[in-house]
């Protein structure tokens, strides 16, 4: 499976943020978000072939107890069910973060689902594209119902709440099981769209989720 990158670090964002975890990137996305943080997962795929038992090398030498398979979209990566299956088999907490487009069998123990919302459809060529796979409900449900799980949501604007209640609601999905997260990738602009955003979660019963890395190592790989 092609693989851009597996670092240590600490969880940035939603229900575990903070906890230290061992981040495998797959690379590869059958979406193109307009303002995706990663796009050499997506709109420029980068990384190198590796088997499991390479990625389990590098991910058991941390000596962590935390493992976050991430993307670009690693449901749809190669591999993905028995990269899973080793993790489990290895003792670690598996997390999987993904926009919840596609269905895998895989081991996990808290899906990690970030719906995207109208605000990431690009413009240009891949529009019709991403705006046709983007919100799969029927997808979304099961995954819900198969694990542990948390909706990330990533809002640019007060308006993006219309489109996240009406999904909330179609899932019959909990307040506890629901987390609001400003977009931006430099600390100004999440900490101008965090302090309307953790308002609106106080009015809701949403969680507020941070985003860690960004605001103590900036918007840089590997951490």
């Amino acid at each position: 499976m092609k693989i851009a990158e597996i670092f240590y670090s600490v969880q940035g964002e939603g229900s575990l943020v903070g906890v230290p975890s061992v981040f495998i990137r797959t690379s590869g996305c059958n979406l193109r978000c307009s303002w995706c943080d990663t796009p050499y997962t997506s709109w420029h795929p980068e990384g190198e072939m590796m088997e499991v038992p390479a990625i389990m090398t590098v991910a058991q030498s941390f000596g962590a107890r935390h493992a976050v398979v991430t993307g670009g979209e690693p449901m749809i990566a190669p591999g993905i069910r028995e990269l899973t299956q080793a993790l489990r088999a290895a003792g670690f907490h598996i997390t999987i973060e993904t926009a919840g487009t596609v269905l895998a069998d895989v081991a996990c123990d808290l899906m990690s689902i970030s719906p995207k919302l109208a605000n990431s459809t690009p413009e240009g060529p891949f529009a019709q594209q991403h705006e046709r796979l983007r919100l799969q409900v029927d997808v979304l449900s099961q995954l819900t119902s198969r694990c542990s799980y948390q909706l990330k949501f990533v809002v640019r604007d007060p308006d993006d709440m219309s489109e996240i209640n009406q999904l909330v609601q179609a899932l019959g999905a909990g307040k506890e099981h629901v987390i609001l997260m400003p977009e931006g990738i430099d600390r100004d602009t999440l900490r101008e769209r965090g302090l309307w955003l953790a308002e609106i979660c106080k009015q809701t019963g949403f969680r507020f989720s941070p985003r860690l890395h960004v605001d103590l190592y900036g918007n840089r790989r590997g951490v």
